[in-house]
């Protein structure tokens, strides 16, 4: 038995030690304002924010000038010559666009090699006002650079700062610089700074087309305070289709780079609640955290070594920042790993301290609290959904109370754990660590096979062997040892259970159940001959409770957590009849006014193609009145043969103000096709285009010219879509602004007059 000690004090140790896993993650802000000039001020940094997200400032919109505008005198303030790279891009999501990027270079004393720092200043269309998404990163770069220069630096490298355009329309900007500006040819490391929340650390995520060990050696040797960052995340983040515009340095240039990005408070990514008084200070001063060590290092490093065909498995830690070893360590590890086990097995067998049937009873709990868990985590969010309904509105799939949420399932799963050890689990400590030791190591054979980056998981498991080690050598070992040697499951998955379910959706919430149940198992040298095992299932439970109670209580929208709304007014131009529709599946009552009791479910094939981020499509329509509106003038120019090859030539002029032009056509090969005489990519027509065929982002009302060539023994139908995001203060209508605790839904088109018309060649 283990030395008489309070149960408390390792319960309150190891909570503890999950405080201290997520505040040694990012820095503590403080009032800096009248910091010395030669640091990064995040009281300097914020006001950029504030200046720059003001209104929604996406291409095409009023404030994206003056944003621009605002950054060019920033720049030429810093002493630099800002430069502009305008021109039309399309890039690989066929998402064209007027792209006018902003940049500046700061001269190093050995030209040649250039060390990029990387933002973008638009926003997204078309509510958001985009502070931190991507302000914040804007921000970050201004006052770094302005930090960097007061220290009279001379770099080696020559630092080129760029600030993209249409970021959020389709990486469009970093488009038009990899593949047209003589400077990406000199680019050798980018550091782009990114968002997808308002708060909470900054994730460190790779873009290589090789391997890491080279730039993961660079960011240790740079020595930032406070990096979070494991090769599990960057192992799932190359399987994920998620893109920033560093990818577009990495496919097109084979430019490497680090991300910085922050995901928590995710509801507010992309919506009218992206302000600069919601953006964690924090947070921002996280981001600082990263660029001042990575510019100071970066800007003297030799830029030509960074290329590697090695990898390394790396992940943080408190006190150790980031921790690293290489991939052909990984077997090995294993290999000790499955070695030790073995060797503990017989070891214990010897001592008659481990006995087959014992062995045997730990499989019980461990499989049953896993299987519970798991169905817990696979249903627990369906089953909330459905009853609150009102949840599905909020496209990110992560609502104002999802960190009640997250931790009510933690507690949960923790009472369970707690309940199946207590009702099943009736042997001695080293006799109930065998099956889930047995069960870790399984688990680490398969990312040793199929996710390498997750490698490191081994770490705690090896700490769970040396328990096992201790308890087959001593009577009454101390507890602290225990609470020691759970430190490494503590540090390593605390932050992954909470960060899983906030990046990719509550419907995800079986991450935060299994994980917290596979680091329960990783706790048993301490809780396995823990007495009141019923009491603290008892505990946990309640804990549940109270926090499914506070959930519920904050389950309603308010001006702070506002409901995402959505209006469109759909007018077909072809048999003259209009209807209003909506995306929400829970109506408010400011849609209910236009969307009421004669709704209708829209037929899967009406509209449902409409470029949406989650591919969310009309949810309820209902009839309208017609509204004399300019109707668009399509024009054919040319319609000719050339062998086995029909080509035909549009242009598309509005007759009234619109934001977006979206074509269309039926299921038809195409061969080659042209907007405004820029190309659609290969990749695009050959492997992303379905049945789209043109998203048209309309700066300045410009017409649209499409070139297209087709069998021609095809059939060609195109759709036209023409949005404009006037419908709340067109003339024409008195839709009422929305209340203080509604928002416009993104990610959709949204508060916009659509109108529709088709042609069709036979």
């Amino acid at each position: 038995m283990m030395k008489r000690f309070p149960t408390v004090i390792p319960l309150l140790l190891i909570l503890l030690a999950i405080y201290i896993s997520f505040w040694s993650s990012m820095p503590t802000y403080k009032p800096d304002i009248d910091l010395d000039k030669t640091q990064f001020s995040t009281d300097r940094a914020f006001m950029h924010v504030k200046n720059m997200s003001q209104e929604p400032h996406a291409v095409g919109f009023p404030a994206h000038s003056a944003v621009r505008e605002y950054l060019i005198s920033q720049l030429e303030q810093l002493g630099l010559n800002p430069i502009l790279q305008t021109g039309y891009t399309a890039g690989d999501w066929a998402n064209f666009s007027k792209v006018t990027n902003i940049m500046a270079r700061i001269e190093g004393s050995n030209p040649g090699n250039a060390l990029l720092l990387l933002s973008h200043y638009d926003s997204s269309p078309h509510s958001s006002l985009g502070a931190s998404d991507a302000a914040s990163g804007v921000a970050t770069l201004l006052e770094g650079v302005r930090a960097y220069l007061s220290g009279e630096n001379r770099p080696k490298n020559d630092i080129i700062i760029l600030f993209t355009d249409a970021e959020e329309l389709g990486l469009n900007g970093a488009d038009l610089f990899v593949n047209n500006h003589p400077w990406a040819k000199e680019v050798r490391l980018a550091l782009n700074f990114e968002s997808r929340g308002s708060g909470g650390p900054s994730y460190m995520l790779l873009e290589t087309n090789q391997g890491n060990s080279s730039l993961i050696d660079g960011f240790i040797a740079a020595n930032p305070h406070y990096p979070v960052a494991n090769s599990l995340v960057y192992s799932i983040y190359k399987m994920l289709p998620n893109d920033t515009d560093l990818t577009v340095f990495r496919e097109d240039g084979d430019i490497d780079g680090f991300n910085f990005a922050f995901i928590d408070d995710h509801f507010d990514y992309h919506t009218a609640k992206d302000t600069y008084e919601r953006l964690d200070a924090n947070t921002l001063a996280h981001q600082g955290a990263y660029l001042m060590p990575l510019l100071n290092y970066f800007s003297h490093a030799d830029l030509t070594q960074l290329k590697s065909e090695k990898d390394l498995v790396y992940f943080n830690i408190p006190f150790f920042k980031l921790v690293s070893y290489p991939f052909k360590w990984i077997f090995p590890m294993l290999l000790g790993g499955i070695i030790l086990f073995l060797i503990l097995l017989t070891h214990g067998f010897r001592k008659k301290i481990l006995k087959l049937k014992e062995i045997g009873k730990g499989f019980g709990p461990m499989l049953l609290s896993l299987f519970i868990n798991g169905l817990i985590g696979y249903f627990g969010w369906s089953l909330i959904l459905k009853i609150y309904p009102q949840y599905q509105d909020m496209l990110h799939g992560f609502t104002y109370n999802g960190y009640t949420y997250i931790a009510a399932f933690v507690f949960l799963s923790m009472a369970v754990s707690f309940w199946c050890y207590h009702r099943f689990g009736k042997a001695s400590t080293p006799n109930l660590l065998i099956a889930p030791a047995l069960f870790w190591l399984f688990i680490c054979a398969l990312l040793a096979i199929y996710l390498k980056g997750g490698s490191f998981f081994l770490i705690p498991v090896l700490a769970l062997l040396a328990s096992l080690w201790i308890l087959l050598g001593e009577k009454s070992p101390n507890p602290l040892w225990f609470v020691f040697l759970a430190l490494p499951a503590l540090w390593i998955f605390s932050p992954l259970i909470k960060m899983f379910p906030v990046g990719l959706g509550l419907k995800m919430i079986i991450t935060s159940t299994v994980l917290t149940t596979l680091t329960f198992f990783l706790l048993l040298p301490l809780l396995g001959n823990t007495k009141p095992k019923l009491q603290l299932a008892s505990l946990f439970f309640i804990l549940f409770i109270g926090f499914m109670v506070s959930a519920h209580l904050n389950s309603d929208f308010s001006k702070d957590t506002a409901k995402p709304t959505s209006l469109v007014y759909l007018l077909d131009a072809d048999s003259q009849t209009a209807q209003w529709a909506t995306y929400d599946r829970v109506l408010s009552g400011w849609t209910s006014q236009y969307i009421g009791e004669q709704k209708e479910v829209p037929p899967s094939t009406d509209h449902q193609n409409l470029s949406s981020k989650y591919g969310t499509g009309f949810r309820f329509v209902s009839k309208a009145p017609l509204k004399n509106l300019a109707h668009p003038e399509i024009t054919v120019l040319k319609d000719t043969l050339v062998g086995n090859e029909r080509s035909i030539e549009i242009t598309f002029t509005p007759k009234r103000q619109i934001n977006r032009l979206e074509v269309f056509t039926n299921d038809i090969a195409l061969s080659r096709a042209e907007i405004n005489s820029i190309p659609l990519s290969n990749f695009f027509l050959e492997n992303r285009r379905s049945n789209k065929l043109i998203t048209h982002y309309v700066s300045d009302n410009d017409p649209t010219n499409l070139k297209l060539f087709f069998p021609k023994d095809s059939e060609l139908q195109l759709t036209f879509y023409e949005a404009s995001n006037d419908l709340l203060e067109h003339p024409n209508f008195s839709v009422p602004p929305r209340p203080d605790h509604h928002i416009p839904m993104p990610f959709v088109l949204n508060d916009a007059i659509l109108i529709t018309k088709k042609i069709h060649f036979e």
